[in-house]
């Protein structure tokens, strides 16, 4: 909602100008895990990449882009920051699952027409319709870049409007990885990535769950990354005690920044009681046709085996918090338009009005740090693309009181800062490392922390590899790598595609196991190797040396 005039004329009490207000830094987290499945022709789990890019990467996208036009006429710059995961970016520019992808649009178009005519009240059928003309305009912007998300995300970061940061190789929890030289491999691979992907270093990344603990620092430092980010305890409990808290950066002893989560502004998207996605106008996520339609109808669009699954055609509202699914009113795309509209002013008006307040208490001009994982925009919180857009665009307008900044922006104007030693800590639920270690995935790690313990050696016995031993070896790192994921532990834990998430972790350590017996036999079956790289063929240009001493 916009402030008042009451509002207006108590923030110009203060005596600051709106320009002087403060910094705002947007941070995406945008991650995926390595899901594919070419032996199978339809894999249940693949349909997570195929519904975030539905969702989220592609709305994403094209709000970018009608941003970008307006960036370059307001006084203010629109700056986002975006981290995108290794295992994301690779599942993004495999061919195989481009072409799924695109069979995948294909359908939702197809299963509109046939929604058409099945509407059974002009209310559904003007929402049956709204989905069809969503998924056509989708399907021809996917077009229109080639199938290439990397690309097109890379070129906004060229244009000035994103600033893309990485991730760890595959999204590894860094704290649970015992072994040193597995731990900096997941950094030395992820960094090597982004050089193929962007064609330059990253300068900042998005260390998995927030995970951190002294030392991390130091290896971040290593591989020349800049910048990292906390969760708000991890630098309000730093020591010594920073002196402008979560307003600004501190700097570890090794040289890197680190950045905290602001909790007021996190607080009123995630909040499932008190955030914005919760308002009874937004899209319902769970009530879908592919639940709702009889199984005859609906059955060549969920899967084969007559698994029912989401298909995005969803025309019913979140209406209240305990409103049962089966009595949720019908969706009004215009009304929650509007809603996300409103709900952009709210929180620019409030980001004001805490810089404002941050402002009167120090010299510097405070930063806001506002960090969410990617998919809960649009995903989770349909309007959440919306949403986002009308901030960046409210920021960018002159005396909007705010500027848009990253990470790179804010060392660059503020080189000086709080030396300050971060606290143990993660943004996962209790803030430290219950989730990733808990009865439900705790016997992960005796397998991986003896696999990280016999790569390292033999990487370290085997420097010189070539040919067929040098193959095994880069594919020992990737299973190693894949078996590392914190998806998996964060999976078993949620108790959400438990199976898959245990299959994958065993898969993955036994493959590992047979190639390392089979290279100490010098016996390896080159027929199974090949298929091990076609299957697992995320980093296709690692070196198995980055496990070496």
């Amino acid at each position: 909602m916009s402030p008042s005039e009451s509002e207006k004329a108590a923030a110009a009490a203060t005596g600051l100008e709106p320009a002087w207000s403060g910094d705002l830094a947007l941070v995406l987290h945008a991650h995926l895990p390595f899901v594919r499945h070419p032996e199978h022709r339809y894999f249940l789990e693949e349909n997570w990449l195929y519904e975030a890019i539905t969702a989220t990467y592609l709305p994403l996208l094209l709000k970018l882009h009608e941003l970008r036009a307006l960036s370059q006429t307001e006084s203010q710059p629109i700056r986002l920051t975006l981290s995108l995961s290794p295992p994301l970016c690779s599942m993004l520019r495999d061919p195989l699952l481009q072409e799924r992808y695109a069979a995948y649009l294909q359908r939702l178009v197809s299963l509109g027409t046939e929604e058409l005519g099945r509407a059974d009240s002009p209310a559904v059928l003007a929402l049956a319709t709204f989905y069809k003309e969503r998924f056509t305009r989708l399907q021809a912007f996917y077009h229109q870049l080639g199938g290439d998300l990397v690309a097109a995300f890379a070129t906004l970061q060229e244009q000035g409007v994103l600033e893309i940061i990485t991730s760890c190789a595959t999204h590894g929890y860094l704290p649970v990885i015992r072994e040193p030289r597995a731990r900096s491999a997941q950094v030395a691979v992820a960094v090597h990535h982004y050089r193929e992907c962007f064609g330059r270093s990253p300068r900042g990344i998005w260390l998995p769950e927030c995970g951190y603990e002294p030392g991390i620092d130091e290896l971040l430092a290593e591989h020349n990354l800049r910048y990292f980010f906390l969760d708000a305890h991890g630098i309000t409990s730093a020591q010594p005690r920073p002196p402008l808290g979560l307003s600004a950066p501190i700097f570890t002893r090794a040289g890197v920044a680190a950045f905290g989560r602001d909790l007021t502004s996190s607080k009123q998207v995630w909040s499932a009681t008190e955030g914005y996605p919760g308002d009874g106008h937004y899209r319902d996520f769970y009530r879908d046709i592919g639940f709702d339609r009889p199984l005859a109808e609906i059955a060549p669009y969920i899967h084969p085996d007559g698994i029912r699954v989401h298909t995005g055609y969803k025309y019913h509202r979140v209406t209240g918090p305990r409103v049962d699914l089966a009595d949720k009113a019908l969706y009004e795309p215009t009304v929650a338009l509007a809603r996300a509209h409103e709900h952009a002013r709210d929180f620019v008006y409030k980001r004001v009005q805490q810089l404002q307040d941050l402002r009167q208490q120090q010299e510097r001009r405070p930063l806001v740090v506002s960090p969410y994982d990617a998919e809960l925009y649009g995903h989770w919180w349909f309007e959440g693309p919306e949403f986002l857009g009308e901030v960046l665009r409210l920021c960018s307008e002159s005396g909007s009181g705010i500027r848009l900044r990253t990470a790179s922006d804010y060392l660059s104007e503020h080189p000086v800062n709080a030396l300050c030693e971060p606290a143990r800590s993660s943004w996962g639920e209790g803030g430290y490392s219950a989730v990733w270690i808990d009865p439900s995935n705790d016997w992960i790690y005796r397998h991986v922390h003896r696999a990280e313990s016999d790569l390292c050696s033999l990487a370290t016995a085997h420097k010189s590899a070539e040919g067929l031993p040098r193959r095994a070896l880069n594919q020992l790192a990737r299973e190693l790598l894949l078996a590392q994921s914190s998806d998996w532990a964060f999976i078993m834990k949620t108790g959400t595609a438990v199976r898959y998430a245990e299959d994958r972790v065993r898969s993955h350590l036994s493959r590992f196991s047979r190639l390392m017996r089979e290279l100490q036999a010098q016996n390896i079956d080159e027929a199974w190797l090949t298929d091990l790289e076609s299957r697992d063929n995320i980093f296709p240009s690692i070196d198995y040396r980055v496990y070496a001493s």
